[in-house]
């Protein structure tokens, strides 16, 4: 099977602060990747990695077996979509959904770049698709959390990546608004043509059954990674978040449980 992504013995030092050790991580065609770890495990240092946005002391990045350092980070970066709430706030108040939407094909942050009519169509189909049709017209700045993820994840797909990397997508919502938008990347996950997806959560409660793969961090380096049924179990997140955490699965999700004499402020 075919790598989307390829990171080898990937080190990221700033000052004397090692925040990546020699990981190691591979991302398939059919795959979808959840990754988790406690706060400072490298999660983050991880995502700017791939994306470019943090260059690695050592080791290599591949993506769609093209090298970062050797091919045009910009267009290897059209390959990758990208949600997170890093995003939201260079997007412009006055900035309607479409054009949000549409600024994705050309990667661009408040939008200059005058779209065409094609540009235009396929935003408006990624609107539909994403459930926010009505909300075309709608300035940002009047969008609710759970619109604004939905209209990044649009925004996204708007260059057809081959990877969609997902951020904490659920932070800032509700139960009800949670739950929904979780099913709504279960669907994104079963399209046959999709992108393969890395959602990174503290949560194991946000695992979705079409999630396939784990990737579990600790100390800036891979803990655990595989098919997630050998990778979210009690054992391996107790030893990675230093706590006694209980894990049962539930109607093919997760439920965990941090029990009492865990460390204090352990938490998923």
């Amino acid at each position: 099977m075919a790598d989307i992504l390829c990171v080898s013995n990937l080190r990221v030092v700033r000052g004397r602060t090692e925040i990546l050790r020699g990981l190691d991580w591979r991302v398939r065609r059919g795959e979808h990747w959840v990754i988790l770890g406690p706060n400072g495990s490298g999660k983050t240092s991880l995502l700017k990695a791939i994306t470019g946005y943090l260059s690695p002391s050592s080791g290599e990045i591949a993506l769609l077996s093209r090298r970062y350092g050797e091919a045009d980070w910009r267009e290897l970066r059209l390959e990758v979509g990208i949600v997170t709430s890093a995003l939201q706030a260079s997007i412009p108040a006055a900035e309607t959904a479409l054009e949000t939407v549409m600024s994705g094909r050309y990667a661009q942050l408040d939008l200059w770049a005058k779209p065409g009519r094609a540009e235009a169509a396929e935003g408006r189909r990624l609107l539909r698709f994403v459930g926010g049709a009505h909300l075309a017209h709608r300035e940002w700045v009047h969008l609710s959390q759970g619109e604004r993820q939905r209209i990044l994840i649009a925004r996204s797909l708007m260059a057809r990546p081959k990877l969609l990397i997902l951020d904490e997508p659920c932070a800032g919502l509700d139960p009800v608004a949670r739950e929904e938008f979780l099913w709504f990347l279960e669907g994104i996950a079963k399209r046959r043509h999709g992108p393969a997806l890395v959602l990174v959560i503290h949560h194991a409660e946000e695992i979705m059954p079409a999630f396939t793969h784990a990737l579990l961090l600790r100390d800036g380096r891979a803990f655990a990674a595989g098919p997630r049924t050998g990778v979210v179990t009690s054992k391996r997140l107790s030893e990675a978040f230093g706590a006694r955490i209980a894990v049962r699965r539930s109607r093919n999700r997760y439920v965990t449980t941090v029990r009492h004499g865990g460390r204090p402020g352990a938490w998923l």
